[in-house]
């Protein structure tokens, strides 16, 4: 087990400039990662990713790999609470696993991202001078595009996606004949993406449509088996059973309890108490809120993602799949005519609209079902 307590003094005050920050956990540290290496992932690790805005706000994303160790994740959270605390609490905090990142996360990087097998506890690092590893990235999506290591066979390919196959000094990017025009459009970014960071810009990218194999694939690959048509579209789809339910986190009683407040719309904004922390539940849709009152104790505060989490399982929720993010008191996110209390408001809308797809109402339905608390993050001056 690794120890309980991340070093002190990780990050540097360059974090509170404007920019674009990421760390892997390593052994309790936060490692950060060069310029070149951003955008590629390690299944086997977590990583915290810093957007700073400046006056517009910040965010801080956890980044958990489908096998990254428990150790890992709860030192990733420890750490994105500690960054968390050195930029005065007033970032908004998130949660996603591999496969399931929220669209706010994917658009941090343009280029799109790439899964990798391993990681740091497994040892991925190669000796010097060893030969080139290759390897084969499915690219798959729509909204979200994604590039994920798979088996080095003929056998991962189908017709509805576009494949990577890195071979070292040559990358050759797979059009497959029925892949939609985002994955196409995206495969290029990919493969420099790729170049850039496993190659040092020094790799020499090849296009290939399907049919077009060239003598260099077949030799990796060996002679072209028949392939499938294509396989479904990972982006997720709402759980359509359930709405938004409130909950009021507490340690009052010397123990972390929650307690429902509301389990239907509307949602009344004197629901939410200053002195408290609040879990808005939208969980049968892949997304857990949590609410930091600026009254609430510490304890509370720092506890926020273990109280995601707890809730996450008390609910029986896929945690792989849920998204969390955390927000600060309102008076971060009501200041006027910024970026933070627009994306604040957006992703309420956001909310609303899984909720109408959820219960089969007009959107406008369950908008005005909502207005309570919408109007609470614009403008509730007695919180």
């Amino acid at each position: 087990m690794l120890p309980l307590q991340p070093a002190q003094g990780q990050f540097s005050p360059e974090v509170r400039e404007p920019g674009l920050h990421v760390w892997r956990v390593e052994k309790m540290k936060a490692v950060p990662l060069e310029a070149s290496e951003v955008g590629a992932f390690f299944n086997g690790d977590s990583y915290l990713v810093l957007d700073n805005r400046g006056e517009s706000g910040a965010d801080v994303h956890m980044w958990i790999g489908e096998k990254s160790s428990r150790d890992e994740q709860v030192a990733g959270a420890m750490l994105a609470t500690q960054l968390d605390n050195f930029l005065g609490g007033e970032p908004i905090q998130h949660r996603h696993v591999q496969g399931y990142e929220a669209p706010e996360f994917m658009v941090l990087f343009p280029r799109g991202v790439s899964y990798k097998e391993g990681g740091v506890e497994s040892g991925f690092r190669r000796a010097p001078g060893a030969g080139p590893v290759h390897r084969l990235y499915q690219i798959k999506g729509k909204r979200n595009i994604r590039a994920k290591e798979v088996e080095l066979s003929w056998a991962s390919f189908n017709k509805g996606d576009c494949f990577i196959l890195d071979l070292g000094e040559t990358i050759l990017s797979w059009i497959g004949s029925k892949a939609n025009i985002f994955e196409k459009q995206m495969v290029r970014e990919i493969a420099s993406l790729i170049r850039d960071t496993d190659r040092h810009g020094k790799a020499r990218i090849v296009d290939i449509n399907e049919g077009e194999e060239t003598p260099e694939m077949l030799k990796v690959l060996g002679p072209m088996t028949e392939l499938g048509e294509s396989t479904p579209e990972e982006d997720t789809k709402a759980d359509r059973s359930n709405s938004a339910h409130l909950y009021k986190v507490s340690d009052a009683t010397g123990s972390m309890t929650m307690t429902k407040v509301s389990e239907k719309c509307p949602l009344d904004r004197d629901l939410l108490v200053r002195d408290d922390c609040f879990i808005l539940d939208n969980g049968a849709n892949g997304k857990i809120f949590v609410w930091k009152g600026s009254g609430a104790n510490a304890e509370e505060k720092r506890e926020a993602l273990k109280m995601a989490d707890n809730f996450i399982q008390q609910m029986n929720y896929d945690r792989m799949k849920t998204q969390v993010e955390i927000l600060p008191h309102r008076s971060i996110l009501l200041q006027r005519n910024n970026k933070t209390q627009q994306t604040t408001n957006m992703k309420l809308v956001v909310l609303a609209f899984s909720i109408s797809y959820a219960k089969r109402l007009s959107y406008s339905q369950v908008l005005i079902l909502m207005l309570p608390i919408l109007s609470y993050f614009n403008g509730n001056d007695e919180l």
